[in-house]
């Protein structure tokens, strides 16, 4: 996982997985990042090609705790048609910005 940090926003980058063995980790240095004042934050997908359920949940709380800050949250670089479908099934497009 690699986390780029600029004057504007923060941007998280996972590595190839998001599962129940590394989404607490991921939350872990998101919720940091929230933690440390940024309002903009990017899950930058480019690197995953597979989610299960806990890395789904953990998207959520994302949203979440960026919705109750009034800050930005949005995924982006979804290139794995295997997420799209996942994302597209659970119509995260209606509540979160995928770009």
């Amino acid at each position: 996982m690699e986390i780029e940090i600029s004057q504007e926003e923060a941007r998280v980058i996972p590595g190839e997985t998001i599962d129940i063995g590394n989404a607490d980790r991921l939350k872990k240095e998101v919720t940091r990042v929230i933690e440390e004042g940024y309002d903009n934050i990017i899950l930058d997908f480019k690197n995953v090609e597979s989610i299960d359920s806990s890395g789904l949940g953990k998207i959520l709380l994302f949203h979440k705790m960026m919705e109750n800050k009034d800050g930005e949250f949005k995924i982006v670089n979804v290139d794995s048609d295997y997420i799209a479908k996942i994302f597209s099934t659970f119509n995260l497009e209606k509540l979160i910005t995928i770009e």
